[in-house]
This record gives structure tokens, sequence and C-alpha cells, in this order.
């Protein structure tokens, strides 16, 4: 589609001359676009129509890549892309080969790190900008982390060490859905007017440095009229956890004025010191269902513009997962569900409206979520924690220290396991099996059927220790066979020397294998970790024993298999398929599953 000027936009420097009219018709320009793609290909919607005019302002009041710009989480950074040369490539947005929908250095300088998890912006800024200073080059570093991922412990953690050093680091707050600092009344207003105008600070500056000059007492002076105007603002504002953590604080202003915020956005480049900018956004800026609805239109697949997102109405495993729990809670009042800021994404809900005392929702805290899984469970509760695969990394330590010592009986609903596609590297489910296995006492389910999925969520609620049960994203895909999903795992019997053995998605393949080859022996794993005794046994009578596993190879059930082969004199051939310990980049799931070799027709060729 041909913009007037988004067109012609090749690097942020194109946009920093641009009059008022220009601006606003580049930001419309923007948001137009935005809209068509994701209509198209998917993405992250409301996010990114609610960044559009602060990503314009900060690429008109810093310079990058001289400044290190990161969007925390970056499902907000299609402005970005789009006015750092990327507009001829944006209609390949999220797909093979296209651009990511994060930000991706490999893509352009302007991108300085990989993102797609959440509250990792302030320190990895931190961390380029004081590289920076060590190696006395020019720029500084912003970080633009939203509210939302103001509720992951990491975040803070970077604004109690960076608030500590001198310097102008910059944090800018896209604040979209709560309040961080509650400033009411005329005269906060009046103040924060006035605060945020550049000739406050020009007087402020030149002030202080009038007083520190007064022979003797300057210094004394300029000390005594800090404190009375620090303990003024902290009456008038009541304070702010900017400002404890040692950070300048300004603002809040309007997101979606690009002119107040570049004023503002410069005024802290004149800081030598750590400053946050309180930046207030509306999600889904521009698209009226998207605003009336942002949760809805957070992540969406392809949808039509004028009737917007709609509900394929198709269950899913998760709602599945979800709707399992609401059953097991009507009847037993231990069961507690909680999640980390993911609540619809992982079908929970039902059960948040139906048992509101007995739902957790922690935040992008996944590492807590874990920690007080462990405490419901000594407290006596049955607790389950649904969370994303690929955010469950986050919570290691805690499932090893606090969850698995103590042998507490909690279980972890590993949503999204296995390849998920267009999200790409940092979303993709496949380190799971791996780093749980490495973990002593813990049983792992990867159920392939909705049945399975309910039979095994069930049967956590009657077993100590840690237990884990991981499914994919999506529905299933139904069989006329009667599977037997109750044992440790199913033997489905050919005439042929071959065995493949499987679990969870990757079966129903080698279930399409064998009706094509009747002579294959197909194994289901149930319970895939710990692996049960008499399975080495039951494959020493095969030449060839092929394993397929949608996970990395390095440590997952192929290799542990392999051990227990081997160790019980098995002489065969003996093959695992898994993604080769690498990253999976974006894809369609059944476009990367046929590239991997875990579709049936690399089954049948194997």
């Amino acid at each position: 589609m041909e913009y007037e000027i988004l067109n012609n936009i090749k690097s942020p420097n194109d946009i920093k001359n641009f009059n008022d009219n220009e601006i606003n018709q580049l930001c419309g320009e923007i948001r137009d676009c935005i809209i068509t793609t994701v209509s198209k290909n998917g993405g992250h919607l409301a996010a990114n129509l609610g960044a559009v005019e602060l990503t314009v302002a900060v690429h008109r009041a810093f310079d990058s890549p001289k400044d290190a710009i990161i969007f925390d989480v970056g499902h907000q950074c299609y402005t970005h892309k789009l006015l750092t040369g990327r507009f001829e490539d944006f209609s390949t947005l999220r797909q093979e080969n296209g651009l990511s929908g994060f930000m991706k250095p490999c893509e352009s300088e302007h991108d300085p790190i990989i993102t797609g998890h959440s509250s990792n912006s302030v320190s990895a800024a931190y961390g380029i900008y004081r590289a920076k200073k060590l190696k006395g080059e020019d720029g500084s570093a912003v970080a633009i982390i939203g509210d939302g991922a103001l509720t992951g412990g990491m975040a803070y953690e970077a604004l109690n060490h960076a608030g500590e050093h001198s310097g102008n680091f910059i944090v800018i707050l896209n604040d979209n859905e709560m309040s961080i600092s509650q400033n009411v009344g005329g005269m906060s207003k009046s103040l924060t007017k006035m605060r945020n105008k550049a000739r406050y600070h020009r007087f402020k500056f030149a002030f202080g440095r009038f007083l520190k000059h007064i022979p003797f007492i300057g210094n004394s002076l300029y000390k005594f009229f800090y404190r009375i105007k620090e303990t003024f603002k902290s009456i008038v504002y009541r304070n702010n956890l900017f400002q404890a953590f040692g950070f300048n604080y300004l603002g809040p202003v309007d997101g979606h004025n690009v002119k107040d915020m570049e004023s503002l956005f410069k005024i802290a480049k004149t800081y030598q010191r750590p400053t946050v900018v309180h930046v207030v956004t509306t999600k889904g800026k521009g698209y009226k269902l998207a605003e009336n609805s942002p949760n809805s239109y957070h992540g969406v697949s392809p949808f039509d513009i004028n009737d917007g997102v709609k509900s394929s109405g198709k269950i899913t495993f998760s709602d599945i997962a979800g709707r399992t729990l609401c059953e097991m809670a009507e009847n037993d009042d231990t069961i507690c569900a909680v999640t980390a800021a993911m609540s619809s994404g992982t079908g929970l809900s039902e059960f948040e409206a139906k048992y509101p005392d007995r739902f957790f929702d922690v935040g992008i805290a996944e590492q807590h979520a874990a920690t007080f899984t462990a405490g419901l469970a000594k407290g006596g509760m049955k607790p389950y924690f649904a969370v994303y695969s690929s955010f469950l990394q986050r919570a290691y330590d805690q499932i090893i220290h606090d969850c698995a010592i103590a042998n507490l009986p909690v279980c972890f609903l590993v949503d999204r396991a296995g390849v998920v596609g267009e999200d790409g590297e940092t979303h993709q489910g496949l380190f799971d099996v791996s780093f749980l296995t490495s973990i002593p006492n813990i049983t792992i389910y990867s159920p392939t059927y909705y049945e399975e999925l309910i039979y095994t969520i069930n049967l956590t609620a009657l077993t100590d220790g840690v237990k884990a049960v991981r499914y994919p994203r999506g529905r299933q895909i139904p069989t006329n066979l009667n599977i037997d999903y109750k044992s440790d795992y199913t033997v489905l019997s050919g005439e042929g020397d071959r065995v493949l053995i499987s679990y969870g998605r990757t079966f129903t393949e080698a279930l399409k294998a064998k009706e094509l080859d009747d002579s294959l022996t197909v194994i289901k794993l149930n319970k895939i970790y710990p692996l049960p005794n008499d399975l080495a046994q039951k494959l020493k009578n095969f030449k060839t024993v092929d394993f397929y596993e949608e996970t990395v190879k390095s440590g997952g059930i192929g290799e542990h298999l392999s051990a227990l082969l081997f160790e019980s004199g098995f002489k065969g051939e003996y093959n695992i398929h898994a993604v080769n310990n690498e990253f999976v980049p974006m894809a369609k799931a059944e476009v990367i599953l046929e590239k991997i070799g875990l579709d049936h027709n690399s089954m049948l060729r194997s």
C-alpha cells in the first residue's frame, strides 16, 4: 500500500524536522499500516496501537542507534520497525523468513537486543548504558517499559541497581492500564504542568548554580533548599516508588501528544541522574474495537478489520484444562489456580469468575508464582500453576528449591508446550522437558487428547510430589482408535521389526505413519517421566527404535530412554528425532514440524 509519508521513511532522522501536520499524518499512516498488516498476519495489536505517538516522540528526541532504545517485551515495537527502515518488509511480519514481531538485532542496528519476555528492559538498557560509559562512547540508553511489565520482579532489581548511580540513564514508563503514582488535587495538577515545562528546568538548574557559587554558604544553602523542595514535593505528590529508588521523576504526560512527550524527553536528557518519564497511553488507540476491548486485541490471529476479532468457537487444550479445574474445584475446596498475568491465555477465565477466592493472578512474576504455589501446597491446598512453557523457564530455581526439594504436591500445567510458531525463538516451548527432567521428585505427563488431559489433571490431585502436565497450543487431532491412556504407555503392535515411540502431539503423526505402514509398531508414552521400568525390556526385540519428540534433543526423553536401552543390553539401531539443540525461528507450526522431521512422512522415510 502506498503511504504519502511512511513510504519515504528510511531512518529515524527522516522525521526529526517534521511539522505538527506531518507528524499527525505520519501517526495516522503508521496506525493504518499496523492494523492492515496485523489483520492479515496476526500479531500484537492493542499494545502497538497505543504506542504509536510515544515511539515517534522517542525517535524525535533520541538518536538511535547511538542511543540504545529497548522496548520491554517488544510487542509494542511495530512503529519502531516502521521508523527504522523496515517499512518495505513490514508485510512479512511474523511470516517465515520475515520480520519478527519483536526486537531482533539481526534485522537492524536499531534493535539492541532480542526481546520477547517481560521485565528485562531496564536491566539490558542499563547494562548497555554502563558499557558506553566505560568505553567512553557518546549516547544514552532508554528502556520503554509498560506498567504490566512492572509486575515482574526483575524490573525492580534493575531499578534498585540503576538508581544508585548517577548518569543520564532514562526509563520511559508506558502507563496504559494502572496508575503508578496517584497524584490528585488541583495543586498536584498545577505543579505537574509546571514541572513538565522546559523553562522550569532551566530556571531550576540556573538557580542551583547560583546558590552553589555564593561564597562560604553556597553548598549549605543549596542542600537546605533541596531538602525543602523534596519534602514539599513528597507531601503534594505523596511520593512515588521511582523516587524511592533514586530516580528523578517527570510526568505524567499525554502519551498521544508527540510535542509534549518530545519536550519532556529532551528535558530528561539534560539530567545527570537516572530519570523516569511517566507517559499515559490508551491501548488500542485509533481502532475503536481494540480500545473498547484491549485484552481481546492483545495478541490476535488474522481478522476482518470491519468486523473485528471473532472467536473460533473451537475448544482448545487450554480451555479443557481450565474447565477441568473448575469441575474439580466444585467438589474439592482445596483446588486453587495460579497464573502469571495469563488467565485468558491459559483458560482460567471461568475459574477466576467462579472461584475468585481460590484464583490468584500474581502478575508477570513466574518465580513468585512457583514459590507461592509451593506455599499454598505447604498450607494444605492443591495448587495448579497454569503457565506457558517458555515462561516457566524463568522459575527453574524455584521449582528446584521451593517445590521439589520439599517434595510438595504442586502441579504445573505447562501450556504451549512444543512448537508454537509465528512468535519465534522466544516463545517456542521446546525446553521444559529438558530442564524439568533434571529435577528429582518430579513426574511429567504429556497428553495427546482432551479426554486424556482431563484424566491426567484429575490424577495429579491424587498423587504426591511435583507434577507437570504439558500440552500444545491449539486443538487436539482426534482418532477413531481406542487409545489406552491410563497406563504408563500404550503399544499399537505391528508385524515389523521397527518401532516408533512418541508422546503428546507428535504421537498423532506416528499414528498417521502407521496407517500408511501397518507393519510399524507404535508406542505412546502417557507418563513421559520417569520412564516405565519395563519399557527397555519391551524394546529389546526390535531391530530399529525411532524416538520422536517435540523438544530439544539434549536432555529430552529420547536421551533418557537411550541410557536405559543400552544399560539393558539393546543391540539394535536407536535414533532420536528432535530439535537438534538449536533455536527454532518463526514459521507456521506445521511447517516447522515438517522441517525438523516430526511429521508422518518424515517418520516413514527414516
